[in-house]
């Protein structure tokens, strides 16, 4: 099992900045990726950044050049800075792992889900 925890969210005025912070523990065995996805009221989870364990990141287009996600692979921990944040990122931030963890004897992969953070850009 994985667990992660989510911090970091917030109220924030328009043109703010907010960090947000997961850590993921357990009996983790290697990580492949992990990641930040949204969901607004009335609208599906979306892609925010991705980062993988050799830092190759990705980005949805409306995030590039305000949104940076970076990563501590020695504490598995994932970190999404969000530098000029606009009302249409207000959403619950849910974080992502993927990788191998252990179960058992054996090693079996995952993909599991933070609880979420709620984000508002408000004035």
């Amino acid at each position: 099992q994985v667990q992660l925890v989510e911090s970091g969210g917030g109220l924030v005025q328009p043109g703010g900045s907010l960090r947000l912070s997961c850590a993921a523990s357990g009996s983790i065995f290697s990580m492949y990726a992990m990641g930040w996805y949204r969901q607004a009221p009335g609208k599906q989870r979306e892609l925010v950044a991705t980062i993988t364990s050799g830092g190759n990141t990705n980005y949805t287009d409306s995030v590039k050049g305000r949104f940076t996600i970076s990563r501590d692979n020695a504490k598995n921990t994932v970190f999404l800075q969000m530098n000029s944040l606009k009302p249409e990122d207000t959403a619950v931030y849910y974080c992502n792992w993927r990788g191998i963890y252990y179960r058992g004897s054996g090693r079996v992969v995952g993909d599991y889900w933070g609880q979420g953070t709620q984000v508002t850009v408000s004035s």
